[in-house]
């Protein structure tokens, strides 16, 4: 009798192949082999088989298998299936219990089969294996089948040359291409993008070092979905048999692009998010209508295009209106940026110059419909449309540019602007996401840009104002060199109520004055005119200083609610005398030849308006040489240095003294002046000069 588990060697495509050394799975079931005579006696006894039954062979061999093997009571029935096998030839298989060496009962999985010899002599050969091991496997087996057909994630097998072995129906759905044409290609030829290039290098690596790559994620293409990137986490581990051979590596694959797709969503939300809060903070922050225009292109490249252009109607520089008149809308550039050096910077208009888009241009139709223009896809046509002309469309073409949309400057309900944004080494065109907060951005700036051109037009006005209120003074007096200066504030702070005066009065005398209405703007420089005539009519009635300061103050509480301060001085050439008096003004310079230069000490007073305190006069003898330099307050102050430094500054550049009263005023300007000074500057400097016989 013969009772065994059928079994036998793999099938090797070459002997190499079946050299490559013992199965691992013959060895976890412990495959023993019996041969049985048949009489029934034992012929053959494998080492597995000393293990399974615990018998050694020279206890097995001779012996008959029935009664060594088989409990009495399971005996007839084993001695009839052994009949059957060896009479018939048909093979059997199933469970059977059999008692081992320690008396133990041990259910054992068989597989019997009829062998016959050259003589013609019959044997069973019977291939045994203890049975809750194999149902172990089995369910091992049947769950790992389950889990490579059935499972939503990619699983594949791949030998040490990186060609398929095994994959799952996931994994090759994912790829688009059915899994027997798997099977003997590299991963390389599966996966041909790019983005692949990596994991086939990290698939080397694990080979090499055994060390595992866990959920790292790529995002790419595949045969399934050519047009549109996934992501997928991979994981790869390196497969070995039980005598620690390398055969390859095992690949699991998660399709987490929704995932992705989602995580990229918030994440350009959170950046559509961010660059609203840098645009709040860095867009309008002066009133200069071009640092604005490229304050905006700023925060759009590189974040949201590769380039940006902000054009402005220059009728609405011009005038402040809309209106362009009959035929094309004519635009002046005032902002061009890209985020690399590109040709394509040269197919648009510099900042500076004025252009008039063809009919059909992206800026054309933004000041038509009042709508932005999305572009997505920029062929031959498209080029030709978004270009000022064809030489420019070539420039586009050349520098990649894919994509494009124009969105209006609109404020207080008007258009006032285009701004131009397009890509071309990002390749994802523009969507409507994009558009949206382009067009959230093109709203904040062109309220702060149209603010600026109301701005440049107020203070145009302002200047202008102030300008014609201001004297014209002749180079020469009676006994006096004299040089004036006026500087507006900058373009970011409005007009002052700074001012000047050179007044011929009777006796060859001249009256020297200077002031600053406290305010800004057209209100403040009309101020500053009223009080200029008004000390311009009291000067010609030969009044002191004290007095005419007094007239003024009283003038100037009828002005409420304005302030000013003002210095004023009257010079007799034919006494050698200064007569001034202060309102709450800076003291004046003294330079005297040979001597250091001094702030004049006299009575400080308070400013016209307030009204209340009588003011003090003072008296300086005057010698051919010297010099009187009378200043506003936006000379020497500033918000960050104090007074006390800025006047020190002030006596060293004065120190030595100039012979010209006109390079006084230029050094004086141009050393303390700062360039973006907020308050206007009135600068008067004259000179005695020597007395006619």
């Amino acid at each position: 009798m013969s009772v065994a588990r059928q079994g036998g060697p793999g099938r090797t495509d070459s002997p190499e192949e079946g050299a490559a050394g013992p199965s691992g799975l013959l060895d976890l079931l412990g495959v023993a082999a019996v041969l049985v005579q048949a009489d029934g006696r034992i012929d053959m006894w494998s080492p597995q088989a000393e293990e399974l039954f615990g018998y050694a062979r020279g206890e097995a061999v001779g012996q008959y298998a029935a009664p060594l093997l088989l409990h009495p009571e399971h005996r007839d029935e084993a001695i009839m299936l052994f009949a059957g096998v060896m009479e018939t030839g048909q093979g059997w298989a199933g469970a059977f219990p059999v008692r081992h060496k320690d008396g133990s009962t041990r259910m054992v999985e068989f597989r019997n089969m009829r062998l016959t010899d050259s003589r013609g002599d019959h044997y069973a050969l019977g291939l045994a294996t203890d049975r809750s091991t194999l149902r172990r496997v089995e369910r091992g087996l049947a769950l790992s089948t389950r889990l490579v057909t059935q499972a939503p994630v990619g699983l594949s097998v791949l030998d040490t040359d990186l060609r398929f072995v095994v994959v799952n129906p996931a994994l090759a759905s994912m790829h688009g291409i059915p899994e027997d044409d798997h099977v003997g290609r590299s991963f390389r030829e599966i996966l041909p993008d790019a983005s692949f290039l990596s994991v086939e290098a990290a698939m080397r690596r694990v080979l090499a070092t055994g060390v595992p790559l866990v959920d790292e994620q790529v995002v790419g293409r595949t045969a399934a979905t050519p047009d549109a990137d996934h992501a997928w986490m991979m994981s790869v581990y390196r497969l070995e048999d039980h005598h620690g051979h390398v055969l390859g590596v095992a690949d699991v694959v998660v399709d987490v692009t929704d995932r992705y797709r989602e995580a990229r969503k918030a994440d350009r939300a959170q950046q559509r998010l961010r660059l609203m809060a840098k645009g709040s903070a860095r867009i309008g922050t002066t009133l200069d209508v071009e640092r604005t225009a490229r304050e905006l292109a700023d925060v759009l490249v590189p974040d949201l295009a590769d380039m940006v252009a902000v054009d402005l109607l220059d009728s609405v520089l011009q005038t402040g209106r809309t209106d362009v008149g009959e035929g094309p809308a004519l635009f002046r550039a005032l902002a061009v940026k890209t985020a690399y050096p590109t040709d394509a910077t040269q197919a648009l208009i510099p900042p500076g110059h004025l252009t008039a888009y063809h009919a059909d241009h992206p800026a054309a139709h933004c000041i038509r419909t009042r709508k932005p223009l999305l572009i997505t896809h920029l062929d031959a046509g498209g080029l030709a449309r978004v270009a000022a002309d064809s030489h420019a469309a070539r420039l586009l073409a050349q520098a990649g540019v894919h994509t494009d949309m124009a969105v209006p400057l609109i404020a207080r309900e008007h258009v006032i602007g285009v701004m131009g944004l397009a890509r071309a080494r990002n390749p994802h065109p523009f969507d409507e996401d994009d558009l949206a907060l382009a067009c959230e951005l093109a709203s904040c700036a062109a309220l702060s840009i149209d603010n600026a051109v109301l701005h440049q037009h107020i203070r145009s006005a302002a200047e202008t104002l102030q300008r014609s209120l201001l004297p014209k003074p002749s180079r020469h007096h009676p006994g006096l060199e004299v040089a004036a200066r006026y500087l507006p504030a900058e373009a970011f702070s409005e007009v002052g109520g700074d001012w000047y005066d050179v007044i011929p009065l009777d006796g060859d005398r001249t009256a020297l004055t200077v002031g600053d209405v406290m305010g800004s703007g057209i209100p403040a420089a009309t101020t500053m005119g009223r009080l200029r005539t008004a000390t311009s009519t009291l000067a010609d009635l030969g009044l002191p200083p004290a007095r005419i300061l007094t007239h003024l103050d009283k003038i100037t509480r009828g002005l409420d609610p304005y302030f000013a301060t003002c210095l004023y001085a009257v010079y007799d050439p034919h006494h050698a005398q200064l007569h001034l008096a202060c309102a709450g003004h800076l003291p004046p310079v003294l330079v005297r030849p040979g001597r250091g230069p001094e702030l004049i000490n006299l009575s400080t007073g308070i400013p016209l308006g307030v009204g209340g305190v009588p003011f003090e006069a003072t008296t300086l003898d005057l010698e051919p040489g010297d010099q009187l330099i009378l200043y506003t307050d936006g000379l020497v102050e500033t918000r960050h240095d104090p007074i006390d430094r800025r006047l020190d500054g002030l006596l060293r550049l004065l120190s030595p003294p100039s012979s010209s009263t006109e390079e006084t005023c230029d050094r004086l300007l141009q050393h303390l002046r700062h360039p973006a000074a907020h308050d206007d500057v009135a600068l008067l400097i004259a000179r005695i000069l020597p007395t006619r016989p």
